[in-house]
């Protein structure tokens, strides 16, 4: 992983009524962000939740604020997006931060139909479709030509998508949660976002997305970057009281899986875990041990119990609706001292080949945390990982 990008990936959440000093927040985090050196910051799109909901609107503010951080989004769901009004928002975007967006795309989450004006429809395959659409609308193809009850324009007119801006078709990435979506985005020469959660039961987080990873770049063309981002959460504690909270993080993160960590008034998924056996009391852990994957399902599952660092695994069981037979695997969270977080990334072969590592922060984190962790990451382990921060940018 030398010679690696940096960058963080941040919820944007906030308690019910707190919505715009969450906003303001974010900008702050990403200015100081750009001050640490780091090269992207990413922002999560979430409809009807306390969290953001209109990624491009934010970065066009955070632009404003910023000289050179890259804006990315991780990711926007297409499956309620139009592909035209897609095209020109994220244009509008890139423009005014001096094209620093970095555009992730994908299938998003889904339950929605019926409130967008949608039937009930399989929401890869419409997402599909409407990347197709937005892709070429992004690349100034033509969407269209003008009918006959256009008014003073000539029937027949081509129309493009204005404005356009020029790079932004080559940093358009899309996410994946397996080795197939993986190949498939490689086959559309889009840039790769790999998940935080991975399709079925994975017994070895990393070698997994390694696996995807090397199935991404075999097919993926040459004519365009072959870029791909993983993202991890990376604690390192710098003080005992760190620890304390890190850890606590990682058994509220394996025993409530994507329930956990959410600000008050969030709304609650039904995929949560719950402890199948006492919490062992945490522990100062054996050096350098790395920390086992958690995976959900919605049967019985056991997660394997294993030294980790900071603390001992539980075993978590998932229902992610009444009779689903649907399996994931959440990512583990590396926490401990810094260097044991810096071994723990030094093993996993899927950090080694990608070319960006995004931490992910906790969702339910205040601002003074978050700076707190992304000045720990950018001093006590990205460095060991080969990583240098890139200087310029804001002061104040």
């Amino acid at each position: 992983m030398t010679s690696a990008r940096l960058g963080f990936n941040a919820r944007i959440s906030f308690p019910t009524g707190g919505a715009a000093q969450a906003l303001r927040d974010g900008i702050e985090l990403f200015r100081v962000a750009e001050q640490l050196g780091y090269d992207t910051g990413w922002v999560y799109q979430r409809h009807f939740d306390n969290y953001l909901a209109s990624p491009l609107v934010f970065h066009a503010a955070v632009a404003q604020h910023t000289d050179r951080i890259g804006l990315g989004t991780a990711i926007i769901g297409v499956r309620y997006e139009e592909p035209i009004l897609l095209a020109e928002a994220a244009a509008t975007a890139d423009l005014l931060s001096s094209g620093r967006l970095q555009l992730g795309l994908g299938t998003g989450q889904g339950g929605f139909d019926s409130v967008f004006g949608q039937e009930p429809n399989d929401g890869r395959e419409q997402s599909q479709t409407r990347l197709a659409a937005f892709l070429r609308a992004v690349r100034g193809e033509q969407v269209g030509v003008v009918g006959d009850l256009a008014g003073m324009v000539a029937a027949g007119t081509e129309l493009t998508v204005r404005p356009t801006s020029p790079g932004l078709a080559d940093r358009v990435w899309y996410g994946a949660g397996s080795v197939a979506s993986a190949e498939r985005v490689g086959r559309q020469g889009l840039r790769l976002l790999l998940s935080t959660i991975l399709s079925g039961q994975i017994d070895d987080y990393g070698a997994e997305l390694a696996r995807a990873i090397r199935a991404y770049r075999s097919v993926h063309p040459a004519t365009s970057p072959a870029q791909v981002a993983v993202a991890r959460s990376v604690l390192p504690a710098t003080s005992p009281e760190l620890r304390r909270r890190y850890a606590a993080y990682d058994e509220e993160r394996r025993t409530q899986g994507p329930a956990a960590s959410r600000p008050p008034g969030a709304l609650t998924p039904l995929a949560r875990a719950t402890p199948l056996a006492p919490s062992t009391p945490l522990a100062r852990p054996t050096p350098l041990a790395r920390p086992t994957p958690t995976s959900l399902t919605s049967s019985t599952l056991l997660a394997p119990s294993a030294s980790r660092a900071g603390g001992v695994g539980t075993p978590v069981s998932t229902q992610l609706t009444p009779g689903s037979s649907a399996r994931f695997t959440m990512s583990p969270v590396h926490h401990g001292d810094p260097y044991e977080v810096v071994d723990q990334l030094l093993a996993d072969p899927s950090v080694a080949l990608a070319d960006d590592l995004i931490a992910f922060l906790p969702p339910a984190f205040g601002l003074r945390e978050n700076l707190r962790l992304l000045e720990d990451i950018a001093t006590t382990v990205a460095p060991s990982l080969g990583w240098a921060p890139t200087t310029g940018g804001r002061t104040s």
